[in-house]
């Protein structure tokens, strides 16, 4: 079929939809996907740039076919990790389906229920649901999953890079095998994605459990061209020059520079720290994204252009977005993000990073570097919408170091890691791979419960039929899953019968009752806070009467705490406050490590750093050289103490770590600290740098025993239902989940050739 009879494929309306807007001709991404789900049974991955049309590219052949051959229930379950993405794509979808009449429903936690019940009642079209939605209706509507889903076609799965490997992307699987087997159906599978690390592996997680395979066409990569600037300055350090605000575009690796834009204002006398104040002239007068790597940043970020805004006497148009803000602060940033006719800038988290529609935005700014190199594409692909150039500014700001501070505090890791990581993408479109979850114990804990809960009292064997028929569970041994059966028993999550069946037991019951049950992430019971009759957000725990905290940008007093209904009442009051929130930040892969090594040791000059940035690099590297830090990983820092730079990733890291923890007595070590995954610390008394890693390499060349590095009652928890499993499980899960020895063996190993 060539690409003139694929166009004529389409149905009438997505010919008229697609003529209306002017469309020369279709992208090779959606000639593909067009022949992939007309002439074939395939399921479908598409990986793809941000905005290049990839739900459209899905969407036109399976819509022409709802089109011709109407479903008799569900025709399509659309699942998406936000509801504000479900929001957004609920109207460009039913925009594209309006004119042939295949109704479109959304179904989260913000959804009237007059809606959610008319969708029960005309089940047809496309269901817009997240992951804990559709576990609510799998625990609680068991009879009418049939009815609902009798003659589902496809199961469209997006930013399923956020997904895979982790515990809610295994959810969702597990979901798609409690579905099909309900309803008797067998769906094709659609990913979508802009940032899969590994094709191979991303097709694997998304056919787990179908019958059929998945093709995954030639992605045509992120555009060529993007604009890019970091700069870099000391915080306090007393303004000497204005900064530029020119950015300079990258293509491939090497760089010309853009037009430079008009000179902007600069304080003279307010005295907050130059690199704030530089931010705020990068998004003057521009529609503009600021992202930070916390909610704390955030809150600090939009609180501090806010008062620069009021000193200047410039319009406040500063927005917040992230997950602790009411869904009403949150949605009225989306908004005015997405008209044209209103420039404003929203200071956001990673819940602004996936693919919610924001318009066609001028500039991202990042505070500091992502932690990942799909963080940094996610979120450059915010801008450059629209056939745009997408345009970012990094800009980091640092503790200037004191003159006597220790080596490793003398390198701006931040910035190397942010070099690191964008020298990673132009250099080899590197991007890290989807992780396998080996111990899922956690999401089987809520599994088992869930399936109890649908479908009432089990014998054991038919629980564990159902256990194993989910792909996520099939490598766990059976004796894993006894261990936390009777677990799960002996503390009232379960009940057994005298017959001889499982059912839900009291403690059990009080999790599925709860919507929370339905969230494998973890969630904390917070206090909503409230102006008057408006709510602003959410805060872990409630302050006393007359104390302040900030949140939403703004200081807030609180007037009154209702601890029985979990209610903070505020008033607003002037200022800025930092603010915090438990939790942390992700992993770091090795390869980043390796590539920061690189930016340290090689005189390359990277031509989007601007001028400060380019200093402090260059000073970083003469420390780097004039101490042999790039070429050693073990260096003196005077008397008994020592460095240590492994250039590891999170995971290897924490590995060796536990290995010089677990060695320290026949190593000579003391006082073990560490930084990140950037460097240890420790007293070596009576010993050498050369000598401690000669004797490293032997442990690793013998092999790391992981086991042996976790204690026998350790049992870390990191997942929601850690807490409920078994000790003995933990462990195992902690030792192959969170533990890495082969890349420390390599490192070795490659030492002595």
């Amino acid at each position: 079929m060539n690409n003139e009879q694929l166009f004529y494929s389409y149905s009438p309306f997505i010919r008229e939809f697609i003529y209306k807007r002017g469309w020369e001709k279709l992208h090779d991404m959606q000639l593909e996907a067009a022949h992939i789900i007309f002439n074939t049974e395939d399921n479908l991955l598409l990986s793809s740039a941000t905005a290049s049309g990839k739900t459209e590219a899905a969407l036109f052949p399976i819509l022409s076919e709802l089109y011709d051959s109407p479903a008799s229930s569900f025709g399509v379950l659309y699942i998406a990790p936000l509801k504000s993405l479900i929001n957004d794509q609920f109207e460009r979808i039913s925009e594209l389906t309006s004119a042939a009449d295949i109704p479109v429903w959304h179904w989260h936690g913000d959804v009237a229920a007059s809606h959610k019940s008319k969708a029960l009642r005309e089940p047809s079209g496309i269901l817009q649901i997240t992951p804990e939605s559709l576990e609510a209706m799998l625990i609680r509507r068991p009879g009418d999953i049939s009815r609902l889903f009798c003659d589902l076609r496809y199961v469209i799965i997006d930013e399923i890079h956020a997904l895979c490997g982790t515990d809610r992307g295994n959810q969702i699987i597990c979901q798609l095998a409690r579905l099909s087997r309900a309803a008797g159906v067998e769906p094709r599978r659609i990913g979508l994605s802009a940032t899969v690390g590994d094709i191979e592996l991303a097709a694997a997680w998304l056919s787990a459990g179908s019958p059929r395979s998945t093709s995954a066409p030639a992605s045509n990569g992120s555009r060529g061209r993007m604009r890019l600037g970091m700069e870099h300055f000391f915080i306090n350090n007393d303004p000497d020059t204005a900064n530029a605000e020119a950015v300079r575009d990258i293509t491939l690796g090497t760089a010309e520079p853009s037009e430079p834009s008009a000179d902007t204002p600069t304080a003279d006398t307010f005295h907050i720290d130059e690199g704030h104040e530089f931010v705020y002239d990068c998004v003057r007068d521009k529609k503009a994204l600021v992202f930070s790597n916390s909610r704390e940043e955030t809150e600090y970020v939009t609180a501090t252009l806010r008062q620069i805004a009021e000193y200047r006497g410039e319009p406040d148009i500063f927005l917040i977005h992230h997950g602790n803000l009411s869904a009403s602060l949150r949605e009225e940033a989306e908004a005015k993000m997405r008209r044209d006719d209103v420039r404003c800038v929203t200071c956001a988290t990673v819940t602004l990073e996936l693919g919610i529609d924001i318009g066609r935005l001028e500039r991202v700014v990042q505070m500091g570097a992502p932690h990942t190199v799909s963080s940094f594409l996610q979120r450059l692909g915010r801008s450059g919408r629209r056939e745009d150039i997408p345009e970012m500014m990094m800009v980091f700001r640092e503790e200037k170091p004191l003159p006597n501070a220790p080596l490793p505090q003398l390198i701006p890791w931040d910035l190397i890691r942010g070099i690191a990581i964008v020298q990673l993408y132009l250099e080899e479109r590197f991007v890290e791979p989807p992780r396998r979850v080996a111990c899922p114990y956690s999401l089987m804990f809520q599994q088992i419960l869930s399936i109890l809960a649908g479908n009432g009292a089990m014998r054991p064997s038919q629980l564990a039929e159902r256990i194993y028929s989910c792909p996520p569970f099939t490598h766990v041994p059976k004796e894993d899953l006894k261990a936390l059966l009777f677990h799960m028993i002996e503390n009232d999550f379960l009940e057994l019968t005298d017959e001889g069946e499982l059912l839900v037991g009291l403690r059990g019951e009080k999790l599925t009752d709860s919507f929370k049950f339905f969230a494998v992430f973890k969630d904390s019971e917070d206090f909503t806070v409230r102006c008057a009759s408006e709510e602003i957000g959410t805060i872990t725990s409630a302050p006393p009467a007359g104390d302040r905290f900030a949140l939403a940008g703004r200081v807030w007093e609180v007037e009154e705490a209702d601890l029985s209904k979990r209610l903070v009442y505020v008033h607003p009051v002037k200022g800025k406050m930092e603010v915090s929130w438990p939790g942390d930040y992700g992993e770091i892969h090795t390869r980043i490590l390796e590539r920061m090594r690189l930016v340290l040791s090689e005189d390359t000059v990277y031509p989007y750093l601007k001028p400060d940035a380019a200093e402090r690099l260059r000073r970083a590297r003469a420390v780097a050289r004039n101490t042999g830090m790039t070429e050693c990983d073990m260096l003196c820092l005077g008397g008994d103490t020592w460095a240590y730079f492994p250039w590891l990733g999170t995971r290897s890291f924490r590995t060796m770590r536990r290995l010089l923890q677990k060695c320290q007595g026949s190593l000579g070590l003391s006082s073990l600290e560490f930084e990140g995954c950037y460097y240890m610390t420790f007293r070596l008394e009576n010993g050498r740098g050369d000598e401690l890693l000669r004797r490293i390499g032997d442990l690793a060349e013998k092999g790391i025993d992981l086991y042996d590095l976790v204690g026998e009652s350790e049992a870390p928890t990191f997942n929601k239902y850690d807490p409920y499993v078994p000790r003995s499980l933990l462990r195992r899960a902690y030792v192959e989940d969170k533990l890495c020895s082969t890349e420390i063996e390599k490192r070795f190993a490659n030492r002595k050739v």
